[in-house]
This record gives structure tokens, sequence and C-alpha cells, in this order.
């Protein structure tokens, strides 16, 4: 159990600063289960879409396990399908996934002290979901150890990443078995307005959201969602402008 070195008169330590780390694992992963709810019909229907367009078996689970990326699968296969250059689908995935470099650098501040082996693994397992809880986690909690953070994170992977693939492979099985009229691609948009609600907590986070929907009309004549490019930056410029405004306000009052 982490123990408590405060001096006299500190406040006392919380209750979830006195976890163990297996305690915070166990945590992570039951904080993390709501998500199964539309992780299940997402990764179904990345298995349904990849196997429709000709991947067997071993190229769709490849292909889910290295990539472990949802939004970027579904535009790479659609691409493929499309028979675009294979530059266009490299270019395509990577901007999909370029707000994961953004959730990167904002748990540098909690995770950055990790050995490098854990820091490698949790860059691999940084999803949406793992990213929602943990930093909204250590933001409420900041007295937590790095040996702490880092077994939270890991507990929302197991409720996350691993049914993740479970869903995929199921995908596969029954793809053809699923009536077309089920709009299972419902589960997308609903898990990014479950992740992105909570965290319109202030001003900088709110102007942020709305400078990035906007980029991202006003750049959506770009192909294959190259756009984001251009919205994602102008999107982090603005709220740490309006963050940095902010606190250079309240240290004048001050």
């Amino acid at each position: 159990m982490p123990t408590s070195s405060a001096s006299p008169g500190a406040p006392p330590p919380l209750a979830e600063e006195l976890r163990s780390p297996r305690q915070c694992a166990r945590q992570g992963f039951v904080q993390a289960l709501p998500f199964v709810l539309v992780l299940l019909p997402f990764g179904m229907l990345f298995g349904v879409v990849a196997s429709d367009a000709g991947l067997d078996l071993p190229q769709v689970m490849g292909f889910t396990v290295l990539v472990l990326a949802g939004a970027s699968q579904f535009t790479a296969v659609q691409l493929m399908t499309d028979h675009a250059p294979a530059l266009v689908v490299i270019v395509s995935a990577i901007a999909v996934n370029l707000r994961l470099a953004m959730y990167s650098a904002s748990l540098v501040p909690w995770l950055g002290a990790a050995p490098a082996r854990d820091r490698a693994w949790l860059a691999y397992v940084l999803v949406d979901q793992n990213y929602a809880l943990a930093i909204q986690h250590y933001e409420k909690h900041p007295g937590l150890s790095v040996r702490q953070r880092v077994a939270y994170f890991f507990g929302t992977v197991f409720a996350t990443c691993v049914p993740w693939f479970g869903a995929t492979l199921l995908g596969i099985w029954v793809g053809n078995a699923i009536p077309e009229s089920w709009a299972l691609d419902f589960a997308m948009p609903i898990t990014f307005i479950a992740l992105i609600a909570p965290m319109l907590r202030s001003l900088p986070h709110m102007a942020a959201a709305l400078v990035a929907v906007l980029g991202a009309l006003a750049f959506a004549f770009l192909p294959s969602g190259l756009g984001l490019f251009i919205a994602a930056p102008l999107a982090m410029a603005t709220g740490a402008g309006i963050e940095t405004w902010m606190a250079r306000r309240k240290g004048a009052r001050t």
C-alpha cells in the first residue's frame, strides 16, 4: 500500500491515493466497462466491413491488433475498397489518428516518469476511451503516484481493447448473418459524443471543440480527411491561447 509522508498540518491523503496499484487497476477496469456497450457493435461492424472488403481472418485480426484504432481502421479499409493509392491510405489513417498525438502530449505530465517499457505499452494501447477516463481520473486525483496512474490506465485497457479484439473476431464469423437493416454504424458517433461531452468543462475546452468542428467543416472539401491536419492544430492553438490568456488575467488580478 502506498504510504504518506505528509508533514504535520497537511491534509490527509485521499482514499484514492491509498489504493494499491492492483486496486487502481481494478478501479480502471470497472469504470471502463460501460464502454463495452458501444465497443462491441463497433468492433463487430469493423469485422463485417473488413470481411466484405475481401480480407481474410488473419488479415483482419492482424489489422486490428497492429493498428488498434477503430476510426483509422474504417478509413483505411474504405479507401482500400475504393482502390486508393497506398500513400493516400497511409496519410488518411495518420490524419484520423492525429488526435492520439495530442492525447500523448497531455499525458506526459502524468505518465512521463513511468519506466520506458510501461510507456511503450501505454503508447500502443492508447485509445479514446482509455485516454478520456485516465486524464479525468488523474486531474481529479493529482496526488496519485506514477505506479498508481499506470496501473489505472492498464486496468481500463482490459475492459476496452480486449473486448474490441473479441468483437472484431465475432464480426468476421457472423458478419454474413447480420441484416443490412441493423444500423451498427451508430456506435462510432455515440462513442465520441460520450467521450467528448464530459470533458467540455472549461472555456478553453469548449473553444477548442468549437474550432475543431468549424475547421473540420470548413476543410471538408479536402480529400480523405486531410482537413483534420488543419483543423486539429487550429483547435489546439485556440485552446492553448485561451488558457494562457485566462492564466495571465488571473495573475493580473492577484
